[in-house]
């Protein structure tokens, strides 16, 4: 049985473990939702519409290449999220990914945490937080975070699924590696780091659903958090829930169902000494509907060395392998990722 997503009644009719698709948060988080005094305080926010950017303009003569290279570096410095319009996939490729990722997660709970079918790894189907010592510490969502190394051994595996997501991957590649090498280029580097640091199987796909939450407004879909990585490519839906920090504010973002949004990550940041921002943002539940969304992450090797050619140095040098790690740590420890400030050049 499948729960419709425009039908709320399931919230007061729960089906069979076995049978829902839901994870089961109330039941496994049960301690914490006995503590509904500590749920996160979501206050209204405003609306705000990111910066779009056609990137047909890229291919309109030097003046508005150069125009459009400005622009995307801009928004890297002021909000850390901008939107692309043009971008090079096609209205075809996103509706078959989204499709089939609904498809997905339309299965019963019970046989997403053993699905098999795309040769993807063990733990790659993550729900909830494991580590949360409360509920603003709780993500209410799911998801199948899988290697591009996994996407492309599943070439052999004639399902649909697994062909539309080694396409889709393959043109957000594509796609991250030109926005990159543009804001690199806008930083006065022109090297060829990132095609050699950031290969296909460094980089990750994350397909995400927030179920219906019946304590919203009382529970994040994803806690506030930065990337960890170069820049995130995400394509979401038309139900909204994203938000983030601009001037110390929240703001919700308003979706556009004809772009991209990209976002600025951590070592982003870090390798252009704090020009580029890593923002932080979240993801608010939905109390009646569920959202779909789809993450690449341009990450590089863990052995790549993440370091700024500007002086002063905001940064100390360090490998991604060692920047992951120590965020694993953080958040077994504190519940959460404390991020750049543990790499900051210690002054005296």
């Amino acid at each position: 049985m499948v729960v419709s997503a425009n039908d709320s009644e399931h919230l007061n009719q729960p089906l069979r473990m076995e049978d829902s698709p839901d994870p089961p948060f109330e039941k496994t988080y049960k301690n914490l939702f006995d503590h509904l005094t500590e749920t996160p305080e979501l206050s209204a926010v405003k609306e705000c519409e990111l910066p779009l950017i056609d990137l047909n303009e890229l291919n309109l003569g030097e003046l508005s290449r150069r125009a459009c290279m400005k622009k995307i570096a801009r928004a890297s410095q002021e909000w850390g999220f901008f939107q692309v319009i043009n971008h090079g996939i096609s209205r075809e490729v996103l509706e078959t990914m989204r499709e089939e990722q609904v498809k997905l997660f339309e299965k019963p709970f019970s046989e997403k945490m053993d699905y098999k079918d795309c040769n993807f790894s063990a733990g790659s189907y993550r729900w909830g937080t494991p580590s949360a010592t409360c509920l603003k510490q709780l993500s209410w969502s799911e998801a199948f975070h899988v290697s591009l190394s996994d996407v492309l051994s599943s070439r052999g595996i004639n399902t649909a699924l697994s062909s539309i997501m080694e396409q889709f991957a393959t043109m957000v590649s594509e796609l991250s590696q030109k926005l990159v090498e543009i804001l690199a280029w806008e930083l006065g580097e022109k090297s060829d780091f990132f095609k050699e640091k950031c290969v296909g199987s460094t980089c990750y796909l994350r397909l995400n659903r927030y179920p219906p939450c019946p304590i919203f407004p009382q529970m994040f879909g994803i806690m506030p958090h930065t990337d960890s990585d170069f820049i995130t490519v995400l394509h979401q839906d038309h139900i909204g829930g994203l938000q983030l920090v601009k001037d110390g504010n929240w703001f919700a973002v308003k979706p556009n169902h004809q772009a991209l949004v990209i976002n600025i990550g951590d070592l982003f940041q870090a390798w252009s000494n704090n020009v580029y921002k890593s923002v932080e943002h979240r993801v608010v539940a939905n109390p009646l509907k569920q959202r779909f969304s789809t993450a690449y992450f341009f990450c590089p090797s863990y052995d790549t060395v993440i370091a700024s050619g500007m002086e002063p140095c905001v940064y100390r040098s360090f490998s991604f392998g060692e920047y992951r790690k120590k965020v694993q740590e953080d958040v077994k420890i504190f519940g959460h990722k404390i991020g750049l400030s543990r790499f900051l050049v210690q002054t005296h």
